[in-house]
């Protein structure tokens, strides 16, 4: 399954899985809207949830969107790696409207897996990303995560391993007059963004401006019941700062939060393989990429 391959496959229309440092990611041509297309098809995912495009740094990102002074700062600091930023898309762009939803914006992120990076290289081009999972399900961690839910739909797996940061990367809009405000935590968290530009704004409500932004998301099969200090009978229980139950899983018996995001999604699939109809999960602190995992849950926890 070599790179060569997997560019080949991206040239000709296909779907690739790719792994990136958050999540395993699946790629089509960002210019191709028919490709666009079958991600669409392939997640079952609303056509009104942008996509991300992925690009090897920030002098392709400028090709492709209008950065202010700021987004540049940020994407000098963050790039490659976990942060995904928001900006008025250049009208020469050549991703298509399909990807970015019809927005007047453009997600864009430089990942650091060196085999998506390979990728992005090999193929020439910007590559459009969600993460590999059917819409709505939990994101997918590893190759075999990909493999189980999108099965017959792509043509091609690469197999990187397990991701090291194991959640979506953070991702911020930045307007033309230099307005930042946070659309999903994740990786990088509020704390460095502030210290490099100051303070930033919230989404709250509102249109659906980026991946990540729908209420409900990243949702197992079980319903969830959060900030649960001890499970009910007969439910599955998701510990943190606790070595789990028999039974249960925890995401960090140690109470790191950065073991706790890379063994989330993981975890969640685990407990939802066990048929409990609940899965009971412990408190996790707001601070840090606790934020982001306090909103993941959230979302999986939510009304369907």
């Amino acid at each position: 399954m070599s790179i060569p391959r997997a560019a080949e496959i991206l040239r000709a229309g296909g779907l690739v899985v790719f792994p990136t440092e958050t999540v395993y990611g699946l790629g089509a041509d960002a210019a191709n809207p028919h490709a666009v297309a079958r991600i669409y098809e392939a997640k079952g995912r609303p056509q009104f949830n942008p996509l991300i495009a992925h690009v090897l740094g920030l002098v392709e990102a400028e090709q492709h969107a209008h950065l202010h002074a700021k987004a540049v700062a940020l994407a000098q600091t963050f790039w490659p790696g976990p942060f995904t930023i928001v900006a008025r898309r250049r009208a020469e762009s050549a991703v298509c409207e399909l990807a970015c939803a019809g927005l007047a914006t453009i997600a864009l992120r430089a990942p650091s897996h060196p085999m998506a990076r390979e990728l992005l290289a090999a193929f020439g081009g910007p590559i459009v990303a969600p993460s590999a999972n059917r819409s709505g399900h939990v994101s997918a961690t590893t190759a075999q995560h990909a493999a189980d839910d999108l099965r017959e739909r792509v043509d091609l797996v690469l197999d990187g391993g397990a991701c090291e940061i194991g959640l979506e990367s953070t991702i911020v809009v930045v307007t033309d007059d230099g307005a930042v405000t946070l659309l999903r935590p994740g990786a990088i968290a509020r704390a460095e963004i502030e210290a490099l530009v100051g303070p930033i704004a919230s989404a709250h409500g509102g249109a659906i401006q980026a991946p990540g932004m729908l209420e409900s998301h990243y949702a197992p099969r079980a319903r969830l019941r959060l900030d649960v200090g001890a499970p009910q009978q007969g439910e599955a229980y998701l510990a943190f700062g606790a070595a789990a139950a028999a039974g249960g899983a925890t995401l960090s018996a140690s109470g790191d939060l950065v073991e706790a995001a890379a063994n989330l999604y993981a975890a969640l699939r685990a407990l939802d393989a066990t048929g409990a109809d609940i899965i009971a999960v412990a408190p996790i602190p707001a601070h840090g990429l606790g934020e982001a995992i306090r909103d993941r849950l959230t979302r999986a926890a939510a009304p369907r």
